[in-house]
C-alpha cells in the first residue's frame, strides 16, 4: 500500500536549484527558512550553528569571486553561510553532522515554500576568505553557503540507486 507522506514527498521531490528569477524573497520566508534550520537535531542540543545571511548585491559579488559556483551566488536574491561556532562544540563529528541536519531542513523548508536552493560545497576551499570578508572571528567556521530564491526553472526527476546498492546488512 503506497501511502501519501507530505515529508516523504518533499525529500523525493526536492531538487538542487540553481537559477533564480529576480524576485526577492520575504522576510517572512526567509524567518520561516531560519526557523527550520534551527530545529535540527545536535547533540546535547548545543545548536553548534550560526548563519550569515547575505542579500547585499556587492558583498555577495564579493563572496562569488571566492568560489567556481560564482553566477549562482551572483543571481541569487538570498544566500546563507552557514557556520559551526567552534565556541559551542563539544564533539567534532557530531556538530559537523548536526549542520548537515540543519542544512537539510533549510533546503527542505525553501522548497515546501515554492522556492528553490542549492546548498554549495566547493567555497570551502576559500573558508578562511569567506570568514574576512563577512568579518567574522576564528570561532566560525565556514560549512556551506546555501543559495535560494524563487526558481527560474525546475529540475527534473532524481536517480537513486536501489536499495540493495546501499543496504549493506539486514539481519
Amino acid at each position: 500500500m503506497d501511502v501519501k507522506n507530505p515529508v516523504i514527498e518533499a525529500i523525493k521531490t526536492r531538487r538542487s536549484v540553481r537559477q533564480f528569477t529576480s524576485e526577492p524573497v520575504s522576510d517572512d520566508a526567509l524567518n520561516q527558512i531560519l526557523g527550520s534550520a534551527v530545529w535540527a537535531p545536535s547533540g546535547r542540543n548545543n545548536q553548534p550553528w550560526k548563519f550569515a545571511v547575505i542579500q547585499d548585491p556587492g558583498l555577495k559579488e564579493s563572496l562569488a569571486g571566492l568560489t567556481h559556483s560564482r553566477s549562482i551566488i551572483q543571481r541569487a536574491p538570498v544566500c546563507i553561510g552557514v557556520f559551526l561556532d567552534h565556541s559551542r562544540v563539544y564533539d567534532r563529528t557530531k556538530d559537523v553532522q548536526a549542520i548537515g541536519a540543519c542544512i537539510q531542513n533549510m533546503l527542505l523548508t525553501i522548497h515546501s515554500l515554492g522556492l528553490g536552493g542549492v546548498w554549495l560545497g566547493e567555497i570551502l576551499k576559500n573558508k578562511e576568505k569567506v570568514g574576512e570578508l563577512l568579518g567574522l572571528g576564528g570561532d566560525f567556521e565556514l560549512m556551506a553557503v546555501v543559495a535560494f530564491g524563487h526558481p527560474a526553472k525546475r529540475s527534473g526527476s532524481g536517480e537513486r540507486d536501489p536499495l540493495e546498492k546501499a543496504v549493506l546488512l539486514r539481519r
